[in-house]
């Protein structure tokens, strides 16, 4: 029984390799991740990029599209049985039905799989006919992903880092005058214990109301089945001596542990390992509206979190033996469609310089990056207005809160990036310069021709960057 298991075990780990060289020869597939913080548009990106490339009218910057090379496009189910599949028709249906309005943000992990017919470019374009070449696309939240920055640190590590940086927040302090009178050294509470999970959950979340990016652990924010188990219930405290067996210490020591053991590594292996191409998605204008302390928060978390692209060219032979390493990675701000396109330069220059300590760790490995802004889908159309003699560029939307139409001008953002970046490293508290203004538009109704997809913004110029030359 034992002999013939063994062999059943090893005939099934060869089909698994005949059916990956046979799908890395004749189907290539694409395994896009993509993600992105709280309130980036996750979701719309996924929705509106399988929309447009179902029905192409929108993509000429998407060379394949462009010189009609894409034959066909069709949904497939998921090579993943285990993970839920992204709901797309939901979703677009809740952008471009009769009252559009933004579908429910990313809380798990979920997968699509788009197959596109494509013809090949070039001196094959005569000998060879269409081959099919599959996209699966991965999506998850952006907390889990800033948890893998966890991977490298101990317990007091992350406890000390980080109660030194939000020390200097008044939202926190509910939790940091509990954290400070707990007694490390103290027999474990589990009561306290709870309490003290509890009010860094409450602070966990007020600070990504206030745009703040690393709040992490991530599950903390989204438990899931895991909401009350011990490996959601620690939180940092302060640390002098090494821990004592059954102290408070200790049991925070073992739970963040757990955490990564249980948590964070099984994420990773199962699902962020296998991605070869990534969109990293951000709120660029959220931060900037929150003030120096959310972006500099924003840049540190994009840094932080570069270790675990595992980024590198793809070999054939690395793929089958060693895991996939991430080939291209794109960096976009999102919602350039709340700021007139005279500004959306300036937008770009801004994520490029944020991104660019995350983007040189990459290149120095052999992934390419590149940095963009962009809006999945469109809410908003341009204007200009007059006002004191000086044309200004407008967004005309319909806000989310109200319904009601408005137009809106955000203030200009500034030339040079630094003027950005230089007060939020140095720890201002307010922009000296400028009031940048963020409104929430809801969807535009749309009236879409035969053949096209919905209105977007650079999303065929990120297509052609993270998969174009796959096609």
């Amino acid at each position: 029984m034992v002999i013939a298991s063994l062999a059943d075990s090893v005939l099934r780990r060869v089909e698994a390799v005949g059916d990956t060289v046979s799908e890395a020869l004749f189907e290539p597939v694409i395994r896009l991740g993509v993600t992105g913080l709280a309130r980036s548009g996750k979701t719309v990106f996924i929705s509106s990029l399988v929309a447009n490339l179902m029905d192409r009218g929108r993509m000429p910057g998407l060379a394949a599209a462009r010189d009609g090379r894409i034959e066909a496009a069709f949904l497939q189910p998921q090579p993943d049985d285990t993970v839920p599949r992204f709901d797309y028709e939901a979703h677009l249906a809740a952008l471009t039905g009769s009252k559009p309005h933004w579908p429910d943000s990313t809380r798990a992990v979920s997968e699509l799989r788009l197959s596109l017919r494509v013809r090949p470019a070039g001196l094959l374009a005569g000998l060879q006919g269409p081959r099919t070449i599959h996209l699966d696309i991965v999506d998850y939240p952006g907390e889990w992903l800033l948890d893998l920055g966890l991977l490298d640190q101990t317990y007091d590590q992350w406890a000390g880092d980080l109660l030194a940086l939000i020390d200097k927040r008044d939202f926190a302090q509910r939790f940091m005058e509990r954290a400070r009178a707990a007694d490390p050294t103290a027999p474990h509470d589990e009561p306290l214990a709870q309490d003290l999970a509890q009010r860094f959950t409450d602070y966990l979340r007020t600070a990504r109301k206030h745009g703040f990016s690393d709040c992490t652990p991530g599950r903390f924010l989204l438990p899931g089945d895991l909401a009350g188990s011990p490996v959601l219930t620690f939180a940092p405290i302060p640390v002098a001596e090494p821990s004592r067996r059954h102290s408070l210490h200790r049991e925070m020591e073992r739970r963040f542990e757990a955490y990564k053991a249980q948590v964070v590594k099984p994420f990773f292996r199962e699902h962020f390992a296998k991605i070869d191409r990534q969109v990293v998605l951000t709120d660029v204008l959220g931060a900037i509206h929150g003030g120096p302390a959310a972006v500099e928060d924003m840049r540190r978390a994009m840094a932080a979190t570069m270790g675990a692209f595992r980024p590198g060219r793809n070999a054939f032979l690395t793929r089958l033996l060693s895991g996939k390493r991430v080939e291209r990675i794109l960096f976009a701000a999102t919602k350039a469609d709340h700021l007139h396109h005279d500004q959306h330069d300036r937008m770009t220059a801004i994520m490029e310089a944020l991104t660019r300590d995350a983007r040189d760790r990459a290149q120095f490995a052999g992934a390419q990056t590149g940095a963009l802004a962009i809006a999945a889908l469109r809410a908003t159309t341009e204007e200009i207005r007059q006002h004191d003699g000086c044309d200004l560029g407008c967004v005309r939307g319909r806000l989310l809160e109200t319904g009601e139409e408005k137009v809106f001008y955000p203030g200009r953002l500034p030339e040079d990036p630094t003027a950005i970046l230089s007060p939020a490293r140095e720890g201002a508290d307010t922009w000296l310069d400028g009031d940048f203004g963020v409104m929430s538009f809801a969807p535009a109704p749309l009236s879409l021709r035969a053949g096209d997809g919905p209105p977007h913004i650079r999303l065929d110029t990120a297509a052609q960057f993270l998969i174009g030359d796959r096609l």
